[in-house]
């Protein structure tokens, strides 16, 4: 219903070789590369926290404790925030926390690298999700490239344009587990789009290939297969396709942020 509240998880683990662009920046962990003069993930969490459609946060890293220290200190002090360790995956670390006293549903997935994050989109994001069980946030490529058109994205191509993700997930009800199940076996081929389609079966990656079929119909499909309503809900935000995975994407980010788009 529209007054319900949702959990959101910030993703604030760390990556192969993640550590070395924290050191690059002169800091321990990616989450706390500062742009605008704060720490990524701070600036997630007080997106989250000004969303009116969200009542709870949870900080998901292998060592969450040690980020919420120094500037970040205020969050482990802010009564709407917890804390969960990770373990070796993402989808796993999840799937550990998600329906229960945790994260109870519905829950928002997001990443402590998406600096551009703004309510706008989160609520924009929960707007679209009304009747599902699974869904994610899409951004197409016109929309990307009218405002950025520097910026490198991985498109995944379909017969009504191009799409690149937007680092922000829905798990409605408990079905959405199925979702994660995915996830799982996808998320090492994230950044590769011949891979992540070949995830959604055989049909539905030829179909794509050969652009005979659209964007929703895919998804609708490989929704049907997994016996979930799963959607993927369009962002009109060219910002929202645009985290932070390597230095021109912390330059862009930072140069966006102190013209204050």
């Amino acid at each position: 219903m529209e007054t319900e509240r949702w959990t959101a998880i910030i993703l604030a683990g760390e990556r192969p070789g993640e550590n070395a662009f924290a050191a690059a920046n002169g800091v321990t962990a990616k989450a706390l590369i500062p742009v605008g003069g704060e720490p990524m993930l701070a600036r997630v969490a007080q997106t989250l926290l000004a969303c009116p459609r969200i009542g709870r946060i949870v900080v998901l890293a292998q060592a969450p404790e040690a980020l919420l220290t120094g500037p970040l200190a205020w969050l482990a002090a802010e009564p709407r925030v917890a804390t969960s360790v990770s373990g070796d995956g993402i989808s796993q670390s999840i799937a550990d926390i998600v329906g229960g006293d945790v994260a109870p549903y519905p829950v928002l997935v997001t990443t402590a690298d998406h600096a551009l994050l703004s309510p706008a989109m989160v609520e924009a994001f929960i707007a679209g999700t009304a009747g599902t069980d699974a869904a994610f946030a899409m951004v197409e490529r016109a929309v990307v490239e009218a405002g950025y058109p520097e910026t490198r994205r991985t498109w995944l191509k379909f017969s009504d344009g191009d799409y690149t993700g937007a680092n922000l997930f829905a798990l409605v009800t408990a079905t959405s587990r199925k979702a994660l199940d995915f996830w799982a076996r996808a998320e090492k081929d994230r950044k590769k789009a011949l891979r992540i389609l070949m995830f959604f079966g055989p049909m539905i990656f030829l179909r794509a290939l050969t652009r005979t079929i659209s964007l929703d119909g895919a998804v609708h499909k490989a929704g049907r297969n997994a016996d979930m309503q799963l959607r993927a809900v369009r962002l009109p935000f060219a910002e929202a396709a645009i985290d932070v995975d390597k230095p021109a994407d912390l330059e862009l980010v930072r140069q966006i942020v102190q013209r204050g788009a």
